[in-house]
Order: C-alpha cells, then sequence, then structure tokens
C-alpha cells in the first residue's frame, strides 16, 4: 500500500493547472452507455476514472483513455461478463444503474462503495426508480432493479442529493412521458452534465426552483463533451498557496465562479487572493489569519468537500474555529488524525467541530480516512515541523489526477513510496 512522505516548511512558488473533475466525469462517463459511441475531453487521470474504464470494458465497450481523452464504442455491449466486484470500490458506480436498465431491463450490482464520509443511504435513489417503475430488491451486499418505466408523466423528488438527482435524470432520459425531479441538485457538475446531453439531442429544462424537466426526446447516436475543472481541486490548491507559497501561486482553470462562498469565508479569515484574466486565481502567503466560522451546504454554499482543507487554514488562524458539517454525519471525525500532529481539536457532535489555533504542527505517523480529508493531511503535512508519513493515500488519488507530481512541481516535498 503506497504511503506519501512529506517534509514540511518548503516553500511553493510557480502556477498549477486545475485537472477536470472527478464528480462530473464519473456520471459523464455513466451516461455513455446509452449512445452507440462517446467522447469526453478533460477527463482526470485518476483511480475512479480508471474505475469506470474497466466496468465498461467488462460490459464489453471499448474504451481508449489517453491524453485525458475518453472515448467509447458501445456496439458489443452485454451483462455476460460484468464485473460485479468492481462496484463496490466507488459509490459513483450507482451512475451506471440507469443506462444498464435501459439497455437491458435488468442490473444486478454490489452496493455502492467510496469514502467512508458518515452515513450516506441510497435511500432515496432505490425510492425514485421505484416511482418511475422499476422494481428491486436487495440481499446482504446485493441491490438489484428490473422491469420497464411507466409511460406516464411522473414527478420524483431528489431532496437536493447530487446523487439522487444524477442517477433520476439519467433514468428519465429514455422514458415516453415527461418526468419532473423536484429539489433537484444544481451543483456545477451537475449543469456540466445537463449541458453535455442537450448537445447529444436531451430536452432537459432548469426551473428557478430546482426543478428539472426532461421531456421525451430522440438522442443522438454519438455523445461528446468536456468535463469542467475541478473546483474542490482549486479550493485545495488555494489553502496550499496560502500556507507554504513564498509569494504566490497562480491557479489556472480555477472555476472561480464556482468557489464563491469558499472563497468569501478565507477572505474573511485573511487569506489574500487575485481574480486574474482567463480564469486564473493568484493566492497570496497569508499571515495574521483570523477564526472563522463556516457551515456546509449544498450549492452555491459552502462545498462540504473543501471543509477538511478549510480546518487546516482554521487551525493556523488566531482564535476559535467551528465547523458546521451539516450535510454527512460524521464526517469530522478525521480530525483526530490533526490532533495526533498536535493540532487542538474538539469534536461536539457529529455534526460540529471547533479547532484553536494558531497551533504549530509537528510531523507524524497519520493517516488518509477519505478523499478529502486525505488531502487535508497532505497540506497539514507539508506546513508542520519535521516529517509527516500519510498512509491510505489510494484515497487521495481516487480524485486528485497527477497531485504528488503537481505540487512537487511548485515546490513541495513529499516522496510517493510504494
Amino acid at each position: 500500500m503506497s504511503n506519501y512522505t512529506i517534509t514540511g516548511g518548503a516553500q511553493t512558488s510557480g502556477e498549477i493547472t486545475v485537472s477536470g473533475s472527478k464528480n462530473a466525469a464519473l456520471p459523464m462517463i455513466a451516461s455513455t452507455l446509452f449512445f452507440e459511441s462517446a467522447e469526453l475531453k478533460n477527463v482526470p487521470d485518476i483511480s475512479d476514472t480508471h474505475l469506470m474504464k474497466d466496468i465498461l470494458e467488462s460490459l464489453g465497450s471499448k474504451v481508449s483513455f489517453e491524453n485525458n481523452i475518453f472515448a467509447v464504442d458501445n456496439s458489443q455491449v452485454s451483462l455476460s461478463n460484468i464485473r460485479q466486484d468492481l462496484f463496490k470500490k466507488a459509490r459513483a458506480t450507482y451512475y451506471l444503474i440507469p443506462p444498464l436498465l435501459t439497455r437491458f431491463g435488468e442490473v444486478n450490482l454490489t452496493y455502492p462503495g467510496g469514502c467512508s464520509i458518515g452515513k450516506r443511504p441510497i435511500d432515496g435513489i432505490v425510492r425514485g426508480l421505484e416511482q418511475l417503475g422499476y422494481a428491486s430488491t436487495q440481499v446482504d451486499e446485493t441491490l438489484a432493479f428490473k422491469g420497464q418505466s411507466h409511460t406516464n408523466d411522473i414527478t420524483v423528488n431528489a431532496y437536493f442529493s447530487v446523487g439522487s438527482t444524477i442517477v433520476l435524470l439519467l433514468a428519465a432520459l429514455k422514458r415516453t412521458g415527461t418526468t419532473r425531479i423536484e429539489l433537484s441538485a444544481y451543483e456545477p457538475h451537475v449543469m456540466n452534465m445537463i449541458d453535455a446531453l442537450r448537445d447529444a439531442g436531451a430536452d432537459i429544462a432548469l426551473r428557478y426552483d430546482h426543478t428539472i424537466i426532461i421531456k421525451p426526446q430522440q438522442l443522438s447516436k454519438h455523445f461528446a463533451g468536456e468535463v469542467i475543472g475541478d473546483y474542490i481541486v482549486s479550493g485545495t490548491l488555494a489553502v496550499i498557496g496560502a500556507l507554504t507559497s513564498k509569494e504566490y501561486i497562480d491557479i489556472h482553470d480555477a472555476r472561480i465562479e464556482d468557489l464563491s462562498a469558499f472563497l468569501v469565508s478565507i477572505e474573511k479569515m485573511g487569506v489574500k487572493f487575485e481574480k486574474k484574466d482567463h480564469d486564473t486565481l493568484r493566492v497570496y502567503r497569508s499571515k495574521n489569519l483570523k477564526a472563522t466560522n463556516i457551515q456546509t451546504n449544498i450549492y452555491p454554499g459552502f462545498p462540504t468537500d473543501l471543509q477538511s482543507p478549510t480546518a487546516i487554514l482554521m487551525s493556523q488562524a488566531d482564535g476559535v474555529s467551528k465547523i458546521h458539517e451539516i450535510l454527512f454525519e460524521g464526517r469530522l471525525n478525521w480530525l483526530v488524525e490533526l490532533e495526533t500532529m498536535r493540532g487542538h481539536i474538539a469534536l461536539m457532535n457529529p455534526h460540529e467541530a471547533m479547532i484553536f489555533g494558531k497551533t504549530p504542527l509537528r510531523g507524524a505517523k497519520v493517516s488518509s480516512w477519505d478523499l478529502r480529508s486525505g488531502a487535508a493531511m497532505l497540506i497539514a503535512g507539508m506546513i508542520a515541523s519535521g516529517t509527516t508519513e500519510l498512509d491510505n493515500v489510494s484515497h487521495i488519488e481516487r480524485g486528485y489526477e497527477n497531485f504528488v507530481e503537481r505540487l512537487q512541481s511548485i515546490g513541495a516535498k513529499i516522496e510517493k513510496k510504494d
């Protein structure tokens, strides 16, 4: 199992370009199964996209994935050799349920896996698919769907869940009736997928009240799209720039417009940044940081995926900061790892934590609990005194493309050991 050795105190400088969004790429890859062929650009070269490639190939798809271009030929797809064992390795594999149901009228899969960030049941997805007409059964770790969608107009509710919104939207694409998805998530990666599907012929309308309306429409045979830059990676790099840069770092393809709530929060803390041309965010080394409070929320609120890196920023701010994580129960538990590095933390309940600063961090042997907290612990190692050994780094590689190499290019001292 790989781990990172991080030498603290190295200063960063220069420029770095944000990779494609993991959260946009995975549902778009699943969407390719609705088409005879597909080509997606700017797909991040991460373990989760390779996992989706492996699943598609087990279905008989011919897949080429080079230079961030994901090309698919679905002329010989079948369920005969599907790799059930792969589904439990990432939660986003449930995006494959709608296209497989549409193609074959049935699908059996092991319960989707992913990061351990608290309770994330897929009851809403199951309930929504049942409302559309599909029968479901769950036995131990196996989840099965079969049947055909109802032909009448149907209204379902996504309860602002990104996963439910995407699955129900995909399940509606080839229905003969109109589908209304109320309380839909409007995150940037959801909009990215909708734009690509519209270009392929889908009739998808968005209402101001978070209702998505999908009307029957013939899709084209070929699917093409370009994955947006990952604003979560961008926010992670902004924290790195604020804490480690010699003067500043430039973050290209930063998706600044998607980071409003995050940028407002770190600016209140005293982080200095500048919005440059061509979606470049310049983040300056920021000292004399002040404590703040954040509350995660659905987009355009503060992203839950950025609360972990922001916690490291809070540890270097004067005063007491508070995180209120309203979306996931237990997602703050990883903070015990920061305590190992002499961080001063108080976990108040499964949704709230207090961080006391300013606290000099010390290198230690620590672990990555999930994708985002793993990136946060990497940042902690970069600012700590001494050397930090970070294990379970496979979590980080699920969402950050060539992260070690990219950080090395701006001056970070990180060594990957297999």
